[in-house]
């Protein structure tokens, strides 16, 4: 493949730094992101981390690497299956136990065994498994954990996390939703957001579900989770795709009508959802998950082009220019996806345009995403968790290396398409 050879260098060089052997309560072998994430064990790093390496390690032609490598992505799944809890819960991440000695599970685990609501893993475990048992040609090593284990992590969405009347699912709160800062979601009431970004990857997950569970034998619960992919889809259609300003939100599902004594006896509120008016990156997912008609997806595309908004010299701005919320100071805890450009991003938008034959904008932030990575690589000798859409400077945590990898991925399908 014709990557840029300083990208590629770099991750070669870099490699043996993110693929971690088992330690504390961590079983099995795991990939961690690198930088201030060293040890820990996430759920949608993972899956992007292992969508990177697989093809990658096939090309680089190391027999030994690449067995390590399927080694340590069937690790990740196992760790996190292997903190189910009786309810199906499965947490976000699990924490290296040297980090506190203290403990002796996931901290999560340990809140939602005290009764406190927590947000469970995100919709990428069966995406993963899915992921790594076609790169192989085999299912049968989930199937040997069991099944069941499946269905409850399911069945637990929809108990804890599915709002029925809207058929949307929500984050209980803003704790470790992926796009930390996401004004959608953060310092949000509990319960109240249908989050575009939880909904679209969603109907990926049950696509992938699906699938494991054909390839299991067992069409009937493969047919019910497509099932609920179809009616998921109908409702983003129906309540987060807004037709004034054709764009994809997210919605407040907090929305009923509240009668006082005799007052609100009339016209009630007949609406399942509002929007929220924010624009956000993840407004694209759709034309990733392949689940934008044609024409929302020509509407997407001129968001892309609005300089006011999406335009950037290195990307796509995580939360566009234009929101008043608009911010790219370096913070962790929660991370900034305030406007910083993140390459995860980058890579979502690029492979949703280039889904509905978008070559010239796939094509284009490819070549953003390559010179944005290749520069901090000779200027820093590193790269970076997210950067400034101005400039293209770091903002923090040198040493990510995680789905910046995907850059690779954006070459390689570029590649492939022409």
């Amino acid at each position: 493949m014709d990557y840029s050879p300083i990208i590629l260098n770099y991750i070669k060089e870099n490699l043996e730094t993110i693929l971690k052997s088992p330690v504390g309560f961590i079983r099995y072998p795991f990939i961690d992101p690198g930088s201030v994430y060293d040890g820990n064990v996430w759920d949608w790093d993972t899956y992007w981390s292992v969508y990177a390496l697989l093809p990658l390690s096939k090309e680089l032609g190391d027999k030994a690497l690449r067995e390590r490598i399927i080694e340590h992505a069937k690790g990740n799944v196992l760790n996190m299956l292997d903190f189910q809890l009786p309810d199906g819960y499965i947490p976000m991440m699990i924490e290296n136990k040297l980090f506190d000695q203290r403990l002796s599970e996931p901290y999560l685990n340990i809140q939602h065994k005290n009764g406190v609501t927590m947000n469970m893993h995100k919709p990428f475990l069966c995406q993963q498994i899915a992921l790594i048992s076609k790169d192989i040609g085999d299912f049968s090593w989930i199937d040997e954990i069991g099944r069941e284990k499946l269905k409850k992590y399911f069945l637990c969405y929809e108990k804890n996390y599915y709002k029925e009347r809207v058929g949307l699912y929500v984050w209980h709160d803003d704790i470790m939703i992926g796009m930390d800062n996401d004004p959608a979601s953060f310092g949000r009431p509990k319960d109240s957001t249908a989050n575009i970004f939880l909904n679209s990857f969603m109907t990926m997950e049950l696509a992938s579900g699906a699938e494991i569970f054909t390839a299991l034998g067992d069409p009937g619960y493969a047919g019910q989770l497509s099932e609920k992919r179809l009616r998921l889809i109908d409702a983003i259609h129906e309540e987060c795709f807004d037709r004034r300003d054709q764009f994809f939100y997210s919605v407040d599902v907090d929305v009923y009508t509240r009668k006082y004594d005799w007052f609100h006896q009339g016209l009630g509120v007949f609406w399942k959802s509002l929007p929220i008016r924010i624009a956000v990156w993840s407004g694209f997912l759709p034309m990733l998950a392949g689940i934008a008609t044609k024409e929302e997806a020509e509407a997407l595309r001129k968001h892309l082009h609005d300089e006011e908004a999406f335009g950037s010299d290195f990307g796509v701005p995580t939360l566009a220019k234009n929101e008043k919320m608009f911010n790219i100071e370096a913070t962790n805890n929660p991370s900034n996806w305030l406007g910083p450009i993140w390459l995860v991003a980058n890579y979502c938008v690029f492979k949703g345009m280039l889904n509905y034959g978008f070559s010239a904008e796939a094509k284009e932030l490819c070549e953003k995403s390559v010179r944005l990575l290749e520069r901090d690589i000779e200027k820093s000798g590193c790269m970076h968790e997210y950067y400034d859409p101005f400039t293209g400077e770091p903002v923090m945590n040198g040493g990510f290396i995680n789905w910046n990898m995907l850059v690779l991925n954006m070459q390689r399908e570029l590649n492939d398409r022409e």
